[in-house]
């Protein structure tokens, strides 16, 4: 799916926040810079307040929202040294009540939970400076329908 600039990744976090359900995981997977820190912005926002703080838990690692009816875990891995410090992070709660959006997924090896929907953000510069490409995967029979559904509404492309 094409995203010629920031505010087509943010409607596209929109869209996916109105179908994540508590211990959903987003994996956003992509290059520093490629824009996973503004779609999960997008998602924290769509589901708290328009206005909420939302900064890039690089340093802390995860940061907590109360969004309406599920709280938003968000992970940042970039400085994980290991799969295993995930669990110290409280990964286990947020995976039974919250929805999990990981950053830098591939940190976590095979800690990485099989049933999620991964989003493939890549740079796409023939098509401007600011444009991306996002990839949606729905990993597991639910996420897989849900995928399905948002490509129907997106008229065949996500």
């Amino acid at each position: 799916m094409a995203l010629a600039a920031p505010e087509d990744t943010t409607g596209l976090a929109v869209r996916v926040a109105a179908l994540a359900e508590a211990g959903d995981v987003v994996a956003l997977w992509g290059d520093l810079g490629v824009g996973k820190t503004e779609f999960a912005r997008g998602l924290i926002r769509a589901v708290t307040d328009p206005d909420e703080e939302v900064p890039s838990p690089t340093f802390t690692l995860v940061q907590i929202y109360e969004g309406e009816g599920v709280p938003i875990w968000h992970f940042d891995l970039y400085r994980v040294e290991g799969p295993e410090e995930i669990w110290e992070l409280g990964f286990d709660d947020a995976l039974e009540e919250a929805v999990s959006l990981i950053e830098w997924p591939e940190r976590l090896g095979r800690q990485l939970p099989l049933r999620r929907l991964d989003i493939e953000l890549t740079f796409a510069p023939e098509s401007g400076a600011t444009a991306r490409r996002a990839r949606l995967i729905g990993r597991g029979p639910d996420w897989a329908r849900r995928v399905e559904r948002l490509r129907a509404d997106l008229g065949g492309e996500a």
